[in-house]
């Protein structure tokens, strides 16, 4: 379950980051196969926090745009905050190792 919460916090935070990449260029930057990022889009856009739009202005292609919906952004804030506190307690617990290693190298 977590890397699915990472993996769609990637998606989200390219998305923001470069909206109009396609598919191709959005797999590569997030080191996914095209497979894996095309499920995760479709995930993310059952779940209203993506909008797919397609633009035919552009006479030299036919591409598609990302766009975070409220709901996209207010999802990416929430991933964020819980990468965050993740990393926190990470922190936290490695700290509390190495002082206790210190601890006990100075007993010897």
């Amino acid at each position: 379950m977590k890397n699915t919460n990472q993996d769609q916090f990637n998606v989200l935070r390219v998305i923001k980051k470069k909206p109009d990449s396609n598919q191709r260029e959005l797999a590569k930057e997030l080191g996914f196969s095209l497979g894996k990022l095309n499920y995760c889009l479709n995930a993310l856009v059952k779940k209203g926090f993506v909008k797919i739009n397609n633009f035919k202005n552009n006479p030299n292609k036919i591409g598609y745009i990302y766009v975070l919906t409220p709901m996209g952004i207010k999802e990416k804030g929430k991933l964020t905050l819980d990468f965050m506190n993740r990393m926190m307690q990470e922190y936290d617990q490695l700290k509390s190792e190495i002082e206790k290693d210190n601890v006990d190298d100075n007993k010897i």
